[in-house]
């Protein structure tokens, strides 16, 4: 055999030889590529009640407000989640967190002893006042002033709560009345106050505001300070998880994201978008 020869053959094999070492790089490659796209993501379903504007409200059928986008971006940065959004009435946010259906509930929710004792709670995710909405010209600065007056109101809601705390305060003075309602829309109970079926609606100042003038009653807003909720929850809205290791889990992660998201200007954004205002916690909640 020539030397000729015997370098195309040379130069032949050592040819095949890196062509199969780059088939078999592509096959590994490739290989790896489809196990990493096949990792199952864990589904996450965040639960709203898509009628409390303008934290959760429906346009053209899908969930939004200040709640459910701030929940979504949050799982945009957690990406080992899958997670979708999911309106149901409010008192099914809570059942469904703990029948497991619900993973996250987003919705304006308050900070209550009974309700802590049950599930876990994220950093805040806003903050407001208290408010009443009565009809004009009634003068109400504090709870006193609703001594012997109605409203209605869900069981199990934070405001609730504070009106019932009163009447017990207070055995010597007319109780409030409080009439249950329980999944009934602000916008109806606000309708209710302006047509006399009750006297006034305890609720935050943000949502009081965008309703009324949304719907355009005829009412006025009275900030009110409630004297036996000086917690440091006062006024602060919150994500809620399940009270076990997976909603332990979710809410590390979700606060480190929430706290992120304080730095960068984000929660400011979109406060100001939902709100028409920087209705964003101090820094130091985020700590």
């Amino acid at each position: 055999m020539s030397n000729k020869f015997k370098k195309l053959s040379l130069g032949v094999v050592t040819v095949a030889a890196a062509a199969l070492l780059v088939a078999c790089g592509n096959g590994s490659s490739s290989s790896k590529t489809q196990e990493s796209s096949s990792v199952k993501k864990e589904q996450i379903v965040i639960a709203t009640d898509g009628d409390t504007k303008p934290y959760s409200y429906v346009v053209d059928g899908k969930p939004t407000g200040y709640d459910v986008e701030l929940a979504k971006k949050v799982f945009e940065k957690l990406p080992e989640y899958d997670a979708k959004v999911e309106v149901t009435e409010f008192n099914s946010i809570l059942t469904g967190i703990d029948a497991g259906r619900y993973q996250v509930g987003a919705n304006n929710i308050g900070w209550s002893e009974e309700r802590s004792k049950k599930y876990i709670y994220s950093y805040p995710v806003s903050k407001t006042d208290n408010a009443i909405a009565t009809r004009k010209g009634d003068n109400v600065s504090s709870l006193d002033d609703l001594s012997g007056k109605s409203t209605e109101a869900s069981a199990g809601v934070n405001y609730t709560e504070i009106l019932l705390n009163w009447n017990k305060s207070n055995p010597d003075k007319k109780e409030i009345v409080v009439n249950y309602a329980d999944n009934l829309p602000l916008g109806t109970r606000l309708g209710d106050v302006e047509s006399k079926k009750i006297d006034f609606v305890l609720h935050d100042t943000i949502s009081l505001n965008t309703v009324i003038k949304d719907q355009g009653y005829d009412l006025q807003v009275s900030p009110i300070k409630i004297k036996d909720d000086g917690n440091a929850y006062s006024g602060k809205d919150f994500f809620i998880f399940s009270n076990d290791e997976e909603g332990k889990k979710l809410e590390e992660k979700v606060n480190k994201v929430l706290a992120d998201f304080e730095k960068d200007g984000t929660l400011k954004e979109l406060s100001k978008k939902f709100f028409n205002g920087d209705f964003v916690p101090d820094a130091s909640d985020y700590k």
